[in-house]
C-alpha cells in the first residue's frame, strides 16, 4: 500500500490526501454536485480521485475496520461502519433525514430516469404536520439552518437559495446519499418509534 503511494507524483500525492480527508470528514463523495454559481451539476474533482485510487483508499480504510462503498448508479463513494460512532444528531435533523428520504423515494417513483430530485422546505413541513413529528407549533429560523447544514455537510442535500434566508419556498436538492443513509425499513421503524413517543408524552 505505502508502495502505491510513493510511487505517485507529488501533486498526485497530495490530490489522493486531499481526497481522503474530504471522505472522512463528509462521509460521502458526489460524482456530480449542484454548482449554485453557474446553476447546474458539475462532475466533482474528489470523486475522480477516489474512483482513480479505489483499491488504495479501500485498504486504507480497512486498517480502521470501515468499508469503502461505491455506488455506481447514483454516483457516490462513501464510508461504512458498524463500529464507528458518528455525530449525534438532533430531533429536528433526524426527522429532516426520514422525510427527505421519503420524499426522495416518492419523487423518484414519478420520474424514475432521472436521480436529482429537488423539494421546498414546504413539502418537509407538510410531512411533519401529516406525521405529527414535531411538538412544537414552530421551528426556530436556528434549529432549522443548523440541521440544513449539517445534512449539506454530509452530502445529503443542496439549499439552492441564500442559507440566511430560508422561508417555506427555500428549494432543496436531496442528492442520492439519502438513499444510502437509510433503508425504507429503517424509515418505517423510527417513524413508528417517534410517533410512540409523541403518544406516550400526551
Amino acid at each position: 500500500m505505502i508502495e502505491y503511494y510513493n510511487s505517485l507524483m507529488l501533486e498526485e500525492q497530495q490530490a489522493l490526501t486531499d481526497a481522503i480527508k474530504l471522505l472522512q470528514s463528509q462521509t460521502y463523495v458526489l460524482e456530480k454536485k449542484y454548482d449554485k454559481r453557474i446553476g447546474r451539476y458539475q462532475t466533482n474533482k474528489a470523486y475522480r480521485e477516489c474512483e482513480k485510487h479505489l483499491d488504495f483508499i479501500t485498504e486504507y480504510f480497512k486498517i480502521a475496520g470501515v468499508e469503502v462503498i461505491e455506488n455506481t448508479q447514483y454516483g457516490i463513494i462513501g464510508l461504512k461502519s458498524d463500529t464507528v460512532q458518528g455525530e449525534k444528531l438532533s430531533k429536528l435533523t433526524s426527522i429532516f433525514l426520514l422525510l427527505l428520504k421519503l420524499l426522495f423515494d416518492e419523487k423518484m417513483s414519478e420520474a424514475s430516469n432521472s436521480i436529482h430530485v429537488y423539494v421546498t422546505l414546504q413539502e418537509v413541513y407538510e410531512k411533519i404536520q401529516l406525521f405529527d413529528l414535531w411538538e412544537n407549533k414552530s421551528i426556530s429560523p436556528t434549529e432549522l439552518r443548523r440541521t440544513l447544514s449539517v445534512l449539506k455537510r454530509y452530502q445529503v442535500i443542496e439549499v439552492m437559495d441564500q442559507m440566511a434566508e430560508v422561508t417555506p419556498e427555500t428549494k432543496i436538492i436531496i442528492y442520492p446519499t439519502v438513499h444510502l443513509v437509510l433503508s425504507p425499513e429503517d424509515v418505517t421503524a423510527i417513524l413508528e418509534q417517534y410517533g410512540q413517543e409523541e403518544e406516550d408524552n400526551e
